[in-house]
């Protein structure tokens, strides 16, 4: 009798509710939330500063400059709503799992209880206090005490833990209907937003139309480029400069040794390409037979079908995703070495800042913003402060 009262506790013992496993959904939400919140703030902000510059510069190229600007904050925006969607999808099932677990834990535990009452009925109601002064020797008046309490304790236990999970099951019910009103509202501001995009890339198709038809405003989108080489420039020296510098440079050494890949330095010639598609600028100096000027091409221009998969080239941490003027959405990877890849005109982006990738991980599909020629994706590498071309550190094809 002493083993199976000692069996039952042990299995008491072993009852638990399911806990937070290592993705933790609830922190996805939040840190997704924070995202959404921080990308409305300056779609304000930029809209607001955007408006004050209309009366004053009505180009089609400062306008369409504008357009993509917003486009590209929207794009994000909409690409962290189905993010946070997704999310509140997993953490929906995760907690009807849990809800699942707890209510066969509970259905077992009431069944001990259940038959524990019934054994209890059918021993008659002798108190505890006569079971033990009715023992016909010292040694079991000794053994019924410790008996008595532990059944007590057993009975302690089942209405402690029937409470518990009965608590946990409601907390989580009130959760996912929480949830799902979140879902919801996520997905109207998801819609409102595609309107919204639809609406601002017809718009962009208008501006593109007068760019294409004028010499005069094709100079000005141009030059817009070029202003936009300048702001990319001071980028980089930035991130070259800033605090984080030598923790990326740690990280990266670290990655590089668990995938046991070389330095950037000594992979001239062998990186893969970033997308497939068809080299239509190469990299350099370059005629434009329509302004009958020479402009420069810090990289290489890689024409493709909308949405082809955009890979990293190399592994490496994500400094930066932003929008340039010329470039569009840029994204720029730092491997080590003061060498750092540019991906731009990019769309659907994959991936976050400071996230550590490895060559082929995709990064973001190729599109048009920043282009007025459809879509593509403008590559650049830059190595030792100089921009270097692409093309003789990609395998040939």
């Amino acid at each position: 009798m002493f083993r199976r009262i000692i069996s039952i506790l042990f299995l008491i013992s072993q009852v638990s509710w399911a806990q937070t496993d290592d993705r933790d959904f609830q922190k996805e939400l939040k840190y997704q939330s924070k995202a959404i919140q921080d990308l409305k703030n300056e779609i304000k902000s930029t809209r607001s500063r955007l408006r004050s510059k209309e009366n004053r510069e009505k180009s089609a190229a400062r306008t369409i400059v504008n357009l993509e600007e917003e486009i590209s904050l929207v794009e994000r925006l909409i690409t962290e709503l189905k993010k946070e969607e997704n999310s509140a999808r997993g953490e929906i099932k995760k907690l009807k799992d849990e809800i699942g677990e707890n209510e066969v834990k509970l259905k077992e535990l009431r069944i001990r209880y259940a038959n524990r009452a019934i054994q209890v009925y059918k021993k008659g109601t002798l108190s505890e206090i006569e079971k033990v002064l009715s023992s016909t020797s010292w040694r079991q008046a000794v053994y019924r005490t410790k008996y008595q309490k532990i059944i007590s304790q057993i009975d302690r236990q089942h209405k402690k833990q029937i409470r518990s999970l009965l608590m946990n099951i409601g907390k989580k019910k009130l959760n996912i209907e929480a949830i799902l009103r979140k879902g919801i509202s996520l997905k109207t501001e998801r819609k409102k937003q595609m309107a919204d995009l639809r609406m601002k890339r017809r718009q962009k198709k208008r501006e593109l139309e007068k760019i294409r038809n004028s010499k005069t405003e094709l100079a000005q989108y141009i030059t817009q480029k070029e202003e936009g080489v300048k702001q990319l420039e001071e980028l980089i020296g930035k991130i070259k400069d800033d605090k984080a510098k030598a923790d990326r440079a740690e990280r990266i050494r670290r990655q590089r040794e668990a995938l046991k890949t070389k330095s950037f330095s000594s992979l001239k010639g062998q990186l893969s390409w970033p997308a497939s598609g068809k080299v239509i600028s190469k990299f350099g100096r370059k005629w434009n037979p329509v302004l009958k000027t020479t402009t420069n091409n810090t990289g290489i221009d890689i024409k493709g079908k909308p949405g082809t998969p955009i890979s990293a080239v190399m592994g490496g941490i994500v400094t930066t995703i932003t929008f340039i003027r010329g470039y569009g959405n840029i994204i720029i990877i730092d491997h080590g070495g003061d060498f750092f890849t540019i991906y731009s005109h990019v769309t659907k982006i994959q991936t976050n800042v400071d996230s550590e990738v490895q060559a082929g991980d995709i990064l973001a599909y190729m599109g048009d913003s920043g282009s007025i020629n459809g879509a593509k994706l403008h590559f650049e590498i830059w190595g030792k402060d100089q921009k270097l071309d692409p093309e003789k550190w990609l395998v040939k094809k």
